[in-house]
């Protein structure tokens, strides 16, 4: 059971999806862009924003909040974001990876599922100061690098380094929403 949990009294959380048994499934464009493509979708009709994100082979980082500060909505979107990604992602992978990604969602899958995608912890962390959210951001676009993947944060394709780098550039696969300390 999730120890961490999204509270009244914060609104920014850092998170963290990772894929059960570490697989590599995000090492092609289709699942990264599934992430992308609901995070948006996410931003555009449940109020969610993304202020940072990373998505790497094996698991994801993101800052978040919701659009009016709602912590209860923010963890509803999140565990529909979740629930979303997890079937479209398990779905891709029975039909596009070697049967040991099948293998694997199901020997993960507890007594009320078939199959588990995610692993059961999301992490949230709250964020209650720039320090904090700063050393989260660069944490978020220095793991590309830290794992050898890159060289320059902004090299990485699926991640908000490139809008944070090149001035606030717009044409990230996530719709990025800065936030005001």
């Amino acid at each position: 059971m999730e120890t961490y949990r999204i509270h009244e009294d914060a609104s920014v959380y850092f998170v963290t999806y990772s894929v059960v048994s570490w697989l590599p499934v995000f090492v092609s464009e289709r699942p990264c862009r599934l992430i992308a493509d609901s995070l948006v979708f996410c931003h555009k009709n449940k109020g969610l924003r993304v202020n940072a994100y990373v998505i790497m082979p094996t698991h994801m980082h993101a800052i978040v909040f919701d659009r009016d500060h709602e912590p209860e909505r923010l963890a509803g979107v999140l565990d529909g974001f979740r629930r979303f990604t997890g079937r479209a992602l398990a779905d891709y992978c029975s039909a596009n990876q070697a049967n040991v990604f099948a293998d694997a969602f199901r020997d993960a899958a507890g007594e009320d599922r078939k199959r588990r995608f995610w692993q059961s912890t999301r992490h949230p962390v709250a964020i209650r100061s720039e320090e904090f959210w700063r050393e989260k951001l660069d944490y978020v676009h220095g793991n590309p690098v830290r794992k050898g993947l890159v060289r320059y944060p902004e090299d990485w394709r699926f991640s908000s380094a490139r809008y944070y780098g090149n001035g606030n550039d717009l044409s990230a696969d996530v719709i990025i929403s800065d936030i005001e300390w």
